[in-house]
């Protein structure tokens, strides 16, 4: 987090909030803490549910495909060998390129964009529902993947752009509950489609893609009116709320005047930092993805139905969602995420040690499953939040999120890969590969963490002997500038 320190604050952890000039300034009146709380509470209502809504149509349409599996197209497709695996590997592949790209397209023209990009991938998804042979539903798939690449990097920032540090993981974790709720909704909604099998000359799998892409179409005309612009152009605060709100997130993570160019990127890239976030959010996302992709494969192959195993998913999501909102809010509150995020890796790794070990009793492998998803979506926020915040502010933290995000991903390259058909139920190889990535999610996370600790330290004992900096050059030079202390 960017804060200006003077000597009496060395060696004190302080929030955002507390040294903002912004708030704190003797040219400005103090801040009405009632007022401020009135803001918050309106902005949570006004800005979260709406981007609460998009992420859960965003999160059931790319993870369809493992629910239209186990209705019939895995056979109607002629999914054998690896089929189905590169069909759900491609998506990620349309991600992973346009991610970082689309993300500066989004910082550029603004949040609407969010519709658009709905609008664009719900044509693909009905797409998928149409598609006559495997190699059409690659190609749908991967046209879809470059659709959403931007999606949640650009939620996640424009989140960031209206709170403080101190409040931006709980908004995000919350947000990141439609994603772990559409799991369970998807598990539901598929379970009432398969009983359409027929309708129209289509099988129950087409109507899984065609009717939650047109509701797609639906939900992102109709949160066109309500998606907030970015804070510079807010039209539903006035005056005195607007002036708060604007103080506020004076320091936070938007910068409407930066500009960008190749060379920035770049440069930004070639920073060890992102790629420890990215190793970290790598090391889990993998098992979520793996989660969301397999599962109703697992537990078809723990002994249930096809709208039986659809239907256990869902304990499963709600589970995960409530697990992780309260143990991200924590890390919120004790202002720590290095903790909590291995707290997460632990509980993931134990779930997967579970169905590594594989024991006879379905309800223990079926138990290991809940671990996986407590585990993964406790880690999966902290590691996207904590790196963003200690990014610094405009171009520099869209391109943090969106390389985080995006290359973290890249996990369902390997998920894809290695839940081999051969191996169903057991995917012996799929849990063992996930097991070792976390332990590589935990081992960047602590890199992460003493390489930001050390330069405090020694920021800290530096001292400062020239005069406070402008806040623009702050912001210019981000987590390089020597008043910039890192979040731990």
């Amino acid at each position: 987090m960017a804060t200006q320190t003077t000597s009496s604050e060395k060696q004190t952890a302080v929030t955002d909030a507390a040294l903002s000039p912004s708030l704190t300034s003797s040219h400005e009146q103090p801040v009405d803490r009632a007022a401020e709380r009135r803001l918050v509470r309106k902005l949570d209502m006004r800005i979260i549910p709406v981007l609460w809504i998009l992420y859960l149509c965003n999160f059931i349409d790319r993870a369809n495909i493992g629910n239209a599996k186990i209705a019939g197209m895995e056979k109607e497709l002629n999914l054998i060998g690896q089929r189905f695996n590169i069909c759900v590997w491609v998506f990620n592949l349309g991600y992973l390129v346009a991610g970082i790209p689309c993300t500066i397209l989004f910082k550029k023209y603004g949040p609407k964009s969010l519709c658009v990009m709905m609008l664009l991938w719900a044509v693909t998804v009905i797409g998928c529902g149409l598609v006559r042979t495997w190699e059409q539903l690659v190609i749908t798939r991967l046209l879809e993947g470059i659709c959403e690449s931007a999606f949640i990097s650009g939620a996640a920032y424009l989140i960031g752009a209206y709170y403080t540090t101190a409040e931006y993981l709980g908004r995000y974790v919350i947000f990141l509950t439609a994603g772990i709720i559409a799991g369970a909704v998807n598990g539901f909604i598929s379970s009432l489609i398969a009983k359409m099998s027929g309708v129209g000359g289509y099988s129950a799998w087409r109507w899984i893609f065609i009717i939650e892409g047109i509701l797609t179409i639906v939900i992102a005309l109709g949160c066109w009116f309500f998606v907030p612009p970015f804070p510079e152009h807010c039209n539903f605060l006035h005056g005195a709320e607007k002036e708060l709100m604007l103080r506020r997130v004076k320091e936070g993570g938007h910068n409407p005047h930066d500009t960008i160019t190749f060379r920035d990127v770049l440069s930004e890239l070639g920073d060890w930092k992102i790629w420890a976030g990215v190793a970290m959010n790598l090391g889990v996302t993998e098992n979520a993805n793996s989660l969301a992709n397999f599962q109703p494969t697992i537990l078809k192959g723990l002994g249930y139905t096809a709208t039986s195993a659809q239907v256990h998913t869902i304990p499963v999501y709600l589970t995960g969602a409530a697990v992780s909102v309260i143990f991200c809010l924590l890390s919120e509150r004790m202002n720590h995420r290095y903790g909590f995020y291995l707290l997460g890796c632990g509980i993931l790794a134990a779930g997967l040690i579970i169905e590594v070990v594989y024991p006879p009793s379905a309800v223990t492998r079926y138990a290991g499953m809940f671990l996986i998803a407590c585990g993964a979506y406790v880690a999966m926020p902290i590691s996207i939040i904590w790196v963003s915040v200690n990014a610094g502010s405009g171009y520099k933290r869209a391109i943090a999120i969106a390389a985080i995000i995006n290359f973290g991903t890249a996990g369902a390259f390997v998920s894809s890969n290695v839940f081999l058909f051969k191996e169903t139920p057991r995917f012996h190889t799929g849990f063992s590969t996930g097991l070792g990535l976390t332990c590589m999610g935990a081992a960047a996370s602590t890199v992460y963490f003493v390489g930001c600790w050390l330069t405090n330290k020694k920021r800290d004992e530096s001292g400062r002997t020239e005069p406070v900096t402008e806040q623009s050059e702050v912001e210019k030079l981000g987590w390089e500038h020597p008043e910039f202390r890192f979040v731990l």
